[in-house]
C-alpha cells in the first residue's frame, strides 16, 4: 500500500474521525461503544501497550508502549492455529460490518465484501464447526491466526502452547489471513493450509498463502471478546494480509473433526479498536 494514496485515504474517509460503519447506526452500536468506553476506562494510565484488532487502512497510534519486533515467522516456531468467525481486522477485501452481534464477539466482525458466484454460495448439508453459538455455512467469513513463538515449542491447544517452562515471556508474532469459505472442492484445502513441517529446525506452517497482498504489519497484543472491556498485556507482532482466499468449506469441516490444536469451532471476534490511546502508529 503506497502511503501517498492511503494519507489520502485516510483524509477522505470517515475512519480518519475515529468513525467505523458500526459507529454510524447509534442504536445498533450502543453496546459496541459501551465496551470501548469501558476498556478507554480500564486502560486508562494502566501501562497497557497497544492493542488489536484495528483497521489495517488506518496508520495512527498514540500508544507510547514500544517493544522489539519479533522475528520473521520462518525464525519461530508456529504454537497454535485458531480462526474466528468473521474478521476482527478491517480493512482490504473485509470492510463490510456483520453488525453488533450478541454482545459477546458472536455474529460480529467484518466479512469479505467480493462477490462470489451462485455455485460458491450454495449452502452445504451439514453446516461446519458447530458450536454452541453458531456453524459455519457457504459464503462465511473467517480470520485465521497462526501464531508464532520464540520458545522452543511444538503445536498444541491454545495460547499456551506458545509458552515453556524455560520460557513463560517469549516474542510471539500472528500471521492473520482472512478467508471466505466457498462451496468448491477445487478451492484452496484447509487442511493443506494449515499443515505443519520442521524447516530448518522450526515448527512451520508451509503453506501459509503468499498471494494475498502484503501484509501490514503492527504492534499489538491478543484478540478475542474476553478483551472487549479489559486490555491485553501481551506484546504481540501483526502481519495481516489485506487480501482475501477462498476456501473449501468441506475442507475446514474435515478439520474441525480432529487436529493437534483441539479447535472444533470458531472463536468470537474482538470489538476493532479504534481509540488511537490504545493503537500503535504504523509505519511504511
Amino acid at each position: 500500500m503506497k502511503l501517498p494514496v492511503l494519507l489520502m485515504t485516510l483524509i477522505l474517509s470517515p475512519f480518519a474521525c475515529g468513525m467505523t460503519p458500526e459507529s454510524r447506526d447509534a442504536g445498533e452500536a450502543s453496546r459496541i461503544e459501551e465496551q470501548r468506553a469501558n476498556l478507554a476506562k480500564a486502560t486508562e494510565n494502566a501501562g497497557f501497550g497497544p492493542q488489536p484488532p484495528r483497521h489495517i487502512g488506518d496508520v495512527r497510534g498514540e500508544n507510547p508502549i514500544r517493544f522489539s519486533t519479533a522475528p520473521s515467522f520462518s525464525e519461530m516456531n508456529l504454537c497454535n492455529i485458531h480462526f474466528h468467525k468473521n474478521a476482527e481486522h478491517a480493512g482490504g477485501e473485509f470492510t463490510q460490518y456483520a453488525g453488533d452481534g450478541d454482545g459477546h464477539g458472536f455474529q460480529s466482525g467484518y466479512v469479505f465484501t467480493g462477490k462470489l458466484t451462485t455455485k460458491e454460495r450454495a449452502p452445504v448439508q451439514s453446516a461446519a464447526c458447530p458450536s454452541a453459538h453458531d456453524a459455519l455455512q457457504s459464503g462465511d467469513t473467517i480470520e485465521v491466526h497462526y501464531v508464532f513463538s520464540s520458545a522452543q515449542v511444538t503445536p498444541g491447544p491454545t495460547l499456551g502452547a506458545c509458552l515453556s517452562e524455560t520460557n513463560i515471556n517469549p516474542q510471539l508474532r500472528v500471521e492473520a489471513q482472512v478467508f471466505v469459505l466457498v462451496n468448491d472442492e477445487e478451492a484452496l484445502d484447509f487442511t493443506d493450509l494449515t499443515a505443519i513441517e520442521t524447516e530448518s529446525g522450526y515448527q512451520q506452517a508451509p503453506n501459509i498463502p503468499i498471494d494475498t497482498g502484503t501484509p501490514i504489519a503492527y504492534a499489538g497484543s491478543t484478540t478475542g471478546p474476553s478483551y472487549n472491556e479489559a486490555g491485553s498485556p501481551l506484546q504481540v507482532s501483526w502481519s495481516v494480509r489485506p487480501r482475501v482466499a477462498k476456501v473449501n468449506i468441506g475442507s475446514v469441516a474435515q478439520w474441525c473433526e480432529g487436529n493437534v490444536f483441539n479447535e472444533d469451532h470458531a472463536h468470537g471476534v474482538r470489538n476493532l479498536v479504534v481509540n488511537t490511546k490504545l493503537l500503535s502508529p504504523i509505519e511504511h
